[in-house]
């Protein structure tokens, strides 16, 4: 199973594009982890709300086409459910047993068009913060890869570990 990062934003900082990478190589080698930056539309400072619909639905368009072939489609917003590692796990198991790429979308600066998020397989929130889209994409490969570390039974989870005061 191939799992593909989808993302607006381009130029990420160098320390964002490191925990991605770090993360993303420490995957199995059965779950590889890739990510496909896609340059967000140019926007200018006093766009109207039907300006930015406009430049979100572009955005979508580019997405749909940057999606692997046949891929379940993930959308990640702050109106989707949140699941524990554990859960993301299970879910990591169905799609494996599935077969085939999970693709993971992360919108732009003004969020992912209603299209795409309505036509999505799942729709997840990491959290209910608001987190900074770079950012997104660290915690969102250390999620995989914690997930991924459960399925192999690879002690990185230590959910079994207590620390007393």
């Amino acid at each position: 199973m191939k799992l593909a990062v989808i993302a607006v934003g381009h130029r990420m900082p160098a320390w964002i594009n490191a925990g991605f990478d770090e993360y993303a190589k420490r995957m199995p080698r059965e779950m590889p982890l890739s990510i496909t930056e896609l340059r967000p539309e140019i926007r200018s400072a006093n766009a109207g709300a039907a300006a930015i619909a406009k430049l979100v639905d572009a955005e979508a368009r580019r997405i749909i086409e940057a999606l692997p072939k046949g891929a379940l489609k993930v959308v990640l917003d702050e109106t989707g459910q949140q699941v524990t590692t554990r859960k993301l796990a299970e879910r990591m198991t169905q799609w494996r047993e599935r077969g085939g790429s999970v693709a993971f979308v992360i919108g732009g600066a003004d969020g992912t068009s209603a299209g795409l998020k309505k036509s999505a397989d799942w729709l997840w929130s990491l959290s209910p913060l608001t987190l900074p889209h770079g950012l997104v994409r660290v915690v969102l490969a250390e999620q995989l890869y914690r997930a991924a570390s459960i399925l192999g039974n690879h002690p990185y989870h230590r959910s079994g570990l207590r620390i007393e005061d």
